[in-house]
């Protein structure tokens, strides 16, 4: 028996050995894609020690005293973190309702367009804005919604409206930001579904000619069918994200003091309490409860797309 088993246990470790010469070159490329892991992704885990300890620079992470949960405590137990929790959810939900749904819709917009070329530059002209960073677009925006020298609130001048400070009105901080978001991601964000588009079988929608389905009729039965294992994917992975926020989107429009009662959210609060107050087992503390939160929600929506009989991620 003993016997069997060395024999077999030898002759996968032949064969391993066999594969990994056959595919040494592959096997070459994938290391710096393992590096980038392991010294971006996995070593800086050790600081999630910082969470349960209170830091002090001179003494370093691993010579400094532990206090358990005591950041945690001081974390609900203070009043501004229930603040920015709520704007985090409210504002997270709200790029959710309108921004899950537009790359989706743009994708079959451009799916449906008729000439190539219009439809090649139409697609080239939705992935532009997401190469332009937000200290960039803050900039852009901020002339664009200028309540004094802005197009847009010249516009509503010249037809007699009020002027609005999208910047600093409390009541339009939150539509700008979700605006601003889908239209700066909605392109890139179409590039999987656009992909999940040209995998349909075009016999389906010959069938569904045939049976008299009209255009929409045929997005109704045929498309959207057919994009909905990609659609349950990304939706899970929306999930993790409904207690982040852009943070470089909320700091560089943020009117620091004018709209903290709406705008203020957990990365701001955490770069704060971090940078600006240097208690970094604090802002540690919070980002470990946010980041497990994400990951019971991501874990929860992938059984509950598999109970309904869905697809999930394993």
């Amino acid at each position: 028996m003993m016997k069997t088993a060395g024999i077999t246990s030898n002759k996968r470790l032949r064969s391993f050995l066999a594969a990994v010469r056959k595919h040494k070159l592959h096997l070459v490329m994938i290391v710096p894609v393992l590096a980038q892991f392991i010294i971006f992704k996995y070593l800086p885990l050790y600081g999630i020690l910082l969470a349960f300890k209170d830091y002090r620079i001179l003494q370093g992470i691993a010579e400094s005293p532990w206090v358990g949960f005591f950041n945690f405590q001081r974390l609900f137990n203070s009043l501004d973190f229930l603040r920015v929790f709520k704007n985090t959810i409210v504002l997270a939900l709200l790029n959710f309702i309108f921004g899950f749904p537009a790359p989706i819709i743009l994708a079959l917009m451009i799916n449906e367009m008729r000439g190539k070329v219009f439809k090649r530059i139409s697609q080239s002209l939705s992935y532009l804005p997401h190469f332009i960073s937000w200290v960039i677009l803050a900039g852009i925006f901020m002339e664009l919604l200028s309540p004094s020298r802005g197009p847009i609130n010249a516009v509503l001048k010249a037809l007699g409206l009020k002027t609005i400070f999208f910047l600093g009105d409390p009541g339009w901080f939150r539509p700008t930001l979700v605006i601003t978001n889908i239209w700066k991601g909605i392109g890139w964000g179409s590039i999987v579904y656009l992909a999940a588009l040209g995998g349909i079988n075009e016999e389906l929608y010959d069938a569904a000619r045939v049976d008299g389905c009209g255009r929409f009729k045929r997005i109704w039965h045929v498309t959207l069918p057919g994009m909905l294992p990609v659609v349950i994917i990304m939706l899970i992975f929306a999930a993790g994200d409904l207690v982040s926020d852009n943070f470089d989107q909320v700091f560089n429009l943020q009117n620091d003091g004018v709209i903290n009662n709406v705008g203020d959210v957990l990365g701001t609060f955490i770069y704060r309490q971090g940078i600006g107050n240097l208690d970094y087992s604090f802002s540690t503390a919070l980002e470990l409860f946010r980041n497990l939160i994400s990951l019971v929600l991501v874990v929860s929506t992938n059984k509950i797309s598999k109970l309904v009989g869905e697809y999930g991620l394993w």
